[in-house]
C-alpha cells in the first residue's frame, strides 16, 4: 500500500538512516523492550541490571542495529554517540532512555534508541533478548527447563 501511494503522489520512500546529509538527528527506529518482572513491582531495579548487560555488549548490537548508522549515531542532535553507551532518566541524547514514569512508579520498559531506521526488527529483539536473558544467565535457564547444556553469549 505503501508504494501505490508514493506512485501516486511521485514521492519516493527511504529507510536509510540519514538520506538527506546535514544537522539533523536523522531516522531511527527506537524500540522499547520489556519483560514481566521489569513490569512488575521492583522493575526499576531490573532495568537497571538490564543496562549492565546491554553496556556490555554494546558493540556487538550497533553491529546490527542498521546500515550507515554511524551518519546518525554522532551524540549530536538527540542521538547517544555509538561509540560509548549510556543511559538516562527521561535522556533523549543517550543510548537507552529510561522514562520519566518508568522511575516515578518503579517499574516499565526501556527504549533502545540506537538501532536506524533501516533495520531488521527480527535482529533487534532477537539481540535484546539474547543479552538480557541469556548474557550470564544461560545455565540458570537451562537448569530451570530442564536442559543439560550450556552454550556462551558473549
Amino acid at each position: 500500500a505503501r508504494v501505490r501511494v508514493c506512485e501516486e503522489f511521485g514521492i519516493v520512500v527511504s529507510f536509510h538512516p540519514k538520506p538527506i546529509q546535514g544537522e539533523w538527528n536523522g531516522a531511527g527506529c527506537h524500540t522499547n523492550y520489556s519483560t514481566k518482572s521489569m513490569r512488575e513491582e521492583g522493575g526499576y531495579d531490573v532495568i537497571l541490571d538490564a543496562m549492565k548487560k546491554l553496556e556490555a555488549r554494546c558493540d556487538k548490537h550497533i553491529a546490527a542495529y542498521g546500515e550507515y548508522n554511524d551518519q546518525r549515531l554522532t551524540g549530536r542532535h538527540e542521538t547517544a554517540s555509538m561509540d560509548k553507551f549510556s543511559y538516562g532518566v527521561a535522556d533523549r541524547g543517550a543510548s537507552i532512555r529510561i522514562p520519566r514514569l518508568v522511575e516515578k512508579e518503579g517499574r516499565g520498559y526501556f527504549e533502545d534508541r540506537r538501532p536506524a531506521s533501516n533495520m531488521d526488527p527480527y535482529i533487534v529483539t532477537s539481540l535484546l533478548f539474547e543479552t538480557y536473558v541469556f548474557v550470564g544467565s544461560f545455565k540458570c535457564c537451562c537448569k530451570f527447563w530442564g536442559i543439560k547444556t550450556s552454550f556462551s553469549f558473549r
